[in-house]
């Protein structure tokens, strides 16, 4: 049975990873202290993710970058979004009679392209200070040797295992046997441990055009899928500009669109007015009012947001006072908002990692790295090892709509990564897991530190909601609360006329957080990891 357990925070002078496996962190740590960049540790760290926490990420996924150059002092933003192949079409599914593009299978698995390799290549390029290979060496090893299966993994192949176990590369993969594997017992990929190996010597042409790519476009073809060689050559990281806004003394850096980052810095500017920081942490009010404030910009989300180089994201109207200010208007005091009201959709179902990375220079960081789905699409090219996302799952496939499938188009995503600065300093590196859960995690965890003064790893592991639904027949306005919060704050949230699904104290649906803080006085990097993953602070 997994365990969860309050911990106290990680202090190191020099340099910090965080992420929800302690192996990965300790790697990240390792490249830190072979004198690599935190892009250097950064990319280790994910690339062991993707052969160790392989229901969560994969090198058959997507990634998105915030990077501080210390040297510029600016942040710097890398798109590394799958983009749908050139033959994407809306009436492939409607005349299937398809009302959303499925969730499991090789239709989603191959209707946009891998991105995330694209980006580690691109990262790497720009600030990479080790060889390639030296980034990769330990989750070759991993691979090819075997890593321990942790109790979470155990339970997510079980839990996974009824809708996948038909699928022949997943099965091979994660039942060998045919058997469930315990935790604590060995998984290899032997030929996931050859591609990485291909991209360490041939960087993003081997995976995207060489013999990977090559048994990728193969693999699509032989099953029914879209994408062809052409389209995974077309793949190409892209760096961008980030969003920024403000929340009391602080200055937050956000993923841009098509991710959903815009979000967190609509809801702070409008729950601002109310002055968390003269309530207590548990508040029912503060609680009651970040949930409104949730809904409303989920709605605005819902709305707009889309690929910008295909749709009008109003981003300078979202996130200006005026509209915000009549936006706040909808929070009412007394009740919960009603969902027909400012009506939403999503899911709070999704699974990722996140990365945060500072090194003794200042670089800082900030990685989210998934498949969506737990175990993404489930299809697995055996000859590559490659686990493939189902991303494209978020398309829209209602014409005109700004998250439309087109080709060439990155869907909506709920990745999104954040950086902080206080008095013009690089303060924080933070994120999370969690599909629609990313914006509301990062909300809850920004204002404890802000408003109420906790340290990084007390705001990861405070008492956690989440509003939402998780299946197709929770109500869209649940809200998940763990039992931490207190039986007084629980009884006035339902007062308040809340839907409640209550938790256990703590529940590994309320999503991984983690991240770092750095003291503006001593320099330390403080780092924090969430007791409901198998994650750590590594510092060095």
């Amino acid at each position: 049975m997994v365990h969860f357990e309050e911990r106290k925070a990680v202090s190191a002078q020099r340099g910090m990873v965080t992420s929800p496996h302690y192996l990965a962190s300790e790697v990240g740590a390792e490249v830190l202290r072979a004198g690599g960049s935190a892009v250097d540790a950064a990319l280790a760290t994910a690339a062991v993710l993707a052969v160790i926490y392989p229901h969560m990420t994969g090198m058959g996924g997507d990634a998105f970058w915030l990077i501080h150059d210390p040297l510029s002092g600016q942040v710097r933003y890398l798109d590394g979004g799958g983009r749908a192949v050139a033959n994407a079409d809306i009436g492939y599914f409607t005349d299937r009679g398809m009302k959303e593009v499925p969730f499991r299978g090789i239709l989603p698995a191959t209707l946009t392209t891998p991105g995330a390799v694209s980006s580690w290549l691109a990262a790497h390029a720009a600030y990479g200070k080790l060889p390639l290979p030296r980034s990769l060496e330990a989750a070759i090893g991993y691979a090819k040797e075997g890593y321990p299966v942790s109790d979470r993994l155990a339970g997510w192949i079980q839990h996974t295992q009824a809708d996948l176990h038909t699928l022949s590369g997943w099965r091979s993969l994660f039942m060998p046997h045919g058997q469930l594997p315990a935790a604590g017992s060995r998984l290899r990929n032997p030929a996931l441990a050859r591609t990485l190996q291909a991209v360490a010597e041939g960087g993003s042409q081997a995976f995207y055009a060489g013999e990977v790519g090559q048994s990728l476009a193969a693999f699509s073809q032989q099953n029914g899928g879209f994408f062809k060689l052409s389209d995974l050559a077309a793949q190409q990281a892209q760096w961008g500009q980030p969003l920024v806004g403000q929340y009391r003394d602080l200055t937050l850096y956000q993923t841009p669109a098509p991710t959903q980052g815009f979000t967190v810095l609509q809801m702070l500017k409008l729950v601002e007015p109310f002055e968390f920081h003269r309530m207590d942490l548990l508040d029912p009010q503060r609680i009651h009012c970040m949930v409104q404030a949730k809904q409303i910009s989920y709605h605005d989300r819902d709305r707009w947001l889309g690929d910008p180089a295909f749709a009008d994201v109003p981003m300078d109207m979202l996130l200006s006072d005026a509209y915000l200010e009549k936006r706040r208007q909808l929070i009412d005091p007394h009740h919960a908002l009603a969902w027909d009201k400012v009506p939403s959709y999503g899911s709070l179902t999704g699974d990722t990692v996140y990365i945060a990375a500072v090194d003794a220079q200042g670089q800082a960081v900030s990685l989210i790295h998934s498949l969506y789905g737990a175990f993404g699409s489930g299809m697995v090219d055996e000859a590559t090892g490659v686990l493939l996302q189902n991303r494209s799952a978020y398309f829209s496939l209602t014409p005109g709509h700004p998250n439309a499938l087109a080709p060439g188009k990155v869907p909506l995503h709920t990745l999104i990564a954040s950086i902080g600065f206080k008095q013009q300093k690089l303060w924080s590196v933070m994120g999370c897991m969690g599909a629609d859960g990313q914006p509301q995690i990062q909300f809850q965890t920004y204002s404890a530190m802000v408003d109420h003064g906790l340290d990084i790893q007390q705001a990861v592991q405070a008492p956690r909601w989440l509003s939402g639904r998780f299946a197709l027949g929770e109500a869209r306005d649940t809200l998940h609360v763990e039992s931490r919060l207190g039986e007084q704050t629980l009884a006035a949230l339902d007062q308040r006329g809340h839907l409640l699904n209550r938790w256990g104290p703590w529940n590994e649906l309320a999503g991984h957080a983690h991240g770092i803080t750095l003291d503006p006085l001593t320099g330390f990097r403080t780092g924090g990891a969430d007791p409901r993953s198998d994650g750590a602070a590594t510092g060095c």
